[in-house]
């Protein structure tokens, strides 16, 4: 039996196609695409017209307007690969669009993904014997399951959220301390509401994701103009800046790695070059987390 909220999540996929290849055919002009332009002044739009990103990518120009519209029935391998050539998207942003149009597409729901918050007793234990490696267990929402305790430490502000668990994204946009603990605040906002972005894309069905993101587009116009851009991003490898209250700024490289066993978390870890500035806070950091509860201050 089809769930009465089918309609309304493929007709809310349908709105989500359409926006994001308005997006990226609108970022591309014709010069970048190798067109000839012989009537800037006539256009007006910056970015591709329908008919230019259609016959880039090999289709009909009626087509194209069928996909934008969200109409994703019977799509082939090789107009995917069309599209994603004419309007020059990576990795990511051929995923999220493939996402978009299984859902589309599919003529009955998924089986719903359980929600999985609990983190197995097995994979607590491998974070806690990361010894002098902040590690952390997150979900697709960006909640933090669990992390060890060089992990609290470092992330400290994060955990003085009041919700549980806590979640990276509600600190970012709704805590005052995020700006102060991001060094590149608007760097690490970006990345969170593209990462949301390319979970939404993958489990349009999630509610608890669907409702994180009502209530920061609610609350937040920086999260709710970085939403409507429609930006997504593979969260896999790079450094975060962190200037944390007590050992001050360390910058840190991170790894993302999915966990198999537990499907919709990810094991996260940052790491400091040896000998550097930010791996001596880390050690020191380190240090109080092992010391004795009652010499600690």
């Amino acid at each position: 039996m089809t769930s009465h909220r089918d309609p309304d999540v493929r007709g809310d996929v349908r709105t989500q196609i359409r926006e994001f290849l308005t997006s990226r055919r609108a970022r591309i002009t014709p010069q970048q695409a190798g067109l000839p332009v012989f009537d800037t002044a006539r256009r007006r739009v910056p970015g591709l017209r329908r008919e230019e990103a259609a016959m880039l990518a090999g289709i009909s120009s009626e087509y194209y307007v069928r996909l934008e519209r969200g109409d994703a029935t019977g799509i082939s391998e090789g107009v995917v690969d069309g599209l994603v050539q004419a309007l020059q998207l990576d990795d990511a942003e051929r995923s999220h669009l493939l996402d978009l149009l299984r859902v589309a597409s599919s003529t009955r729901r998924p089986r719903q993904r359980p929600a999985v918050a609990r983190v197995r007793p097995t994979v607590q234990r491998i974070i806690d014997s990361m010894v002098g490696t902040p590690a952390f267990v997150i979900n697709g929402r960006l909640d933090v399951l669990a992390s060890n305790e060089l992990g609290r430490a470092l992330c400290a502000p994060i955990y003085e959220e009041v919700t549980d668990p806590p979640n990276n994204a509600r600190f970012i946009f709704l805590n005052p301390q995020a700006t102060r603990f991001w060094v590149d605040w608007a760097k690490a906002a970006n990345d969170t509401v593209a990462m949301l972005r390319t979970e939404a894309g993958r489990d349009p069905y999630d509610r608890d994701l669907s409702d994180l993101v009502g209530e920061l587009s609610t609350r937040s116009d920086e999260f709710r103009v970085r939403w409507a851009d429609h930006n997504v991003r593979l969260h896999v490898t790079g450094r975060k800046s962190i200037h944390h209250p007590t050992v001050g700024d360390l910058d840190l490289p991170f790894e993302f790695l999915p966990l198999p066993g537990d499907p919709g978390q990810s094991l996260l870890t940052y790491t400091a070059e040896p000998g550097s500035p930010s791996q001596q806070a880390l050690d020191l950091l380190a240090s109080w987390t092992t010391a004795p509860r009652a010499t600690r201050r």
